[in-house]
């Protein structure tokens, strides 16, 4: 009852899975990675300890052909099972056991696997296949992308519940101190894929850095005035709001970004996100001073 991808992104040595299921919690059994060996999606009656195992053997220096191999060929229930893998060597492989249950297929690209089974159809597993091909952007867009396609193409045959994006890469965790770059999950969710992209909207303002603006906007005129009565609402802002955005309105918004804990990003890189992404985002109140702020730095690379 899931569709996930696998997949690595050579410039940066970060490697990752993201999966939807008809699961509960499907993040916590499906998605492995490490970024000193690779990452591994298992499912169907999933094995899980094809994760540490599967990432111990591509540490060792294994394919992720070899690796599939080694897994399944010591299960005696691999028939009923499905893995995906991909290696930091650029290996890929999938395995799809004659056991799964209708539709069940893989499909392969340069650094990337796709799988699913008890889906709709092929064009799922085909969908985010083009999908990940085609998107432009960084390795979270790119699998979060392929995720949706999957789902409009028809997805899980017994509907959503769970979903993740796990990617790991080095020192990419929490002030560098492990490879945990991006970890979200929704385990219970009427759609699950979109409320992932939401949590992860968040996510990627506070924790994920980007590079510094070439150029800082400042915030003014009926945008100024716009964000200053949202942050009012919120409790940040007790004067009227307008369009001039001085020291004390900085105040407000610098009162903000701490209790939102977006440390990340200095106080002129908010502003000049707030400024440039406002009328690209949807919501209201906290949510859209969020996508916003989101909006606005996308633009920038990620380091």
């Amino acid at each position: 009852m899931t569709f996930s991808i696998v997949a690595r992104d050579p410039e940066t040595d970060a490697v990752g899975v993201a999966v939807q299921s008809k699961f509960v919690s499907v993040g916590s059994v499906v998605p492995f990675a490490s970024a000193d060996a690779g990452a591994i999606a298992t499912q169907s009656f999933a094995n899980v300890a094809y994760g540490p195992e599967g990432l111990d053997l591509l540490r060792e220096g294994h394919s992720a052909e070899e690796v599939v191999e080694e897994l399944t060929g010591a299960d005696e229930e691999a028939p009923q099972r499905q893995v995906g893998i991909v290696g930091q060597d650029g290996s890929v492989a999938a395995f799809t056991g004659e056991e799964c249950f209708d539709h069940a297929s893989d499909r392969q690209g340069d650094h990337y696997t796709v799988q699913g089974n008890i889906l709709e159809n092929r064009e799922t597993v085909d969908a985010m296949a083009d999908t990940f091909e085609a998107t432009d952007g960084g390795l979270p867009e790119k699998l979060l992308a392929a995720l949706q396609a999957g789902n409009e193409a028809g997805g899980d045959q017994r509907g959503e519940q769970g979903a993740a994006l796990y990617v790991a890469k080095p020192e990419g965790g929490y002030d560098g101190g492990n490879d945990r770059w991006i970890d979200v999950r929704v385990d219970d969710h009427e759609h699950p894929i979109d409320e992932l992209e939401r949590v992860f909207r968040i996510y990627d303002i506070t924790l994920l850095e980007r590079e510094d603006p070439e150029e800082y906007r400042e915030l003014s005129g009926d945008t100024a005035e716009s964000v200053l009565a949202t942050l009012s609402a919120l409790g940040f802002y007790d004067d009227e709001p307008s369009g001039d955005f001085g020291e004390t309105e900085r105040e407000a918004l610098e009162d903000f970004r701490g209790m939102n804990n977006f440390e990340n990003h200095d106080l002129d890189a908010l502003e000049d996100a707030l400024a440039r992404g406002w009328s690209d985002a949807d919501g209201e109140g906290e949510d859209r001073v969020v996508n916003a702020i989101w909006h606005g730095i996308s633009r920038l690379d990620r380091k």
